[in-house]
């Protein structure tokens, strides 16, 4: 696949690069365990966009339960499983606050996405696309003007918000062999 110029990847993290931890947060290195075909993928989409950034709402660091070293170090290990792949990812965004503080930076609302285009200018949300495994990933993209890509094992949540949701896939895996063809 050929890169497409100026186009740029967002990517949730927990349950789309990740497995999530129902009713936990991932606090160190040994509980990031990867989705099946998540680098694969990654590398698909190095050759597709210009920019990857991953934008995650961290609140177990406004909840006391990890420290944003914590946070780090297990970013700093999913980096280098990425790039031992040969693929990238430019950078990670994370929000630390409370969802109940309603912060900007905490998705849906955009700040993360604001802030990755401060940091990369030529960033430009027509030629964004957001995947995420929920809804408040899709209403982040919607909001910021990025077209959507809903993944993961619950399909009626595309077909009941329509107007969120632009395609879906079951896997980020599955995402990337298409992506081609939707942007």
């Amino acid at each position: 696949m050929a890169q497409k110029e100026g186009y740029t990847l967002f990517l949730d993290r927990d349950g789309v690069i990740n497995q999530r931890l129902i009713g936990d947060y991932v606090t160190k290195p040994q509980q990031f365990v990867l989705i099946d075909g998540v680098l694969d993928a990654l590398q698909i989409f190095t050759s597709v966009f210009e920019r990857i950034v991953v934008v995650t709402n961290q609140q177990g660091i406004g909840k006391g339960l990890m420290t944003d070293n914590d946070l780090n170090e297990v970013h700093k290990n999913f980096l280098s499983q990425v790039e031992a792949c040969n693929a990238k990812i430019d950078k990670i965004y994370y929000c630390p606050n409370l969802e109940r503080e309603n912060n900007f930076c905490r998705k849906p609302n955009i700040g993360m996405a604001l802030k990755a285009k401060k940091d990369f200018p030529e960033i430009r949300f027509k030629k964004s696309v957001m995947i995420g495994d929920s809804m408040i990933d899709m209403k982040f993209g919607k909001r910021a003007g990025m077209k959507t890509i809903l993944v993961g094992d619950r399909p009626e949540i595309a077909f009941n918000y329509p107007t969120l949701v632009d395609y879906y896939f079951p896997s980020l895996l599955e995402a990337s062999k298409n992506i081609d063809k939707l942007i």
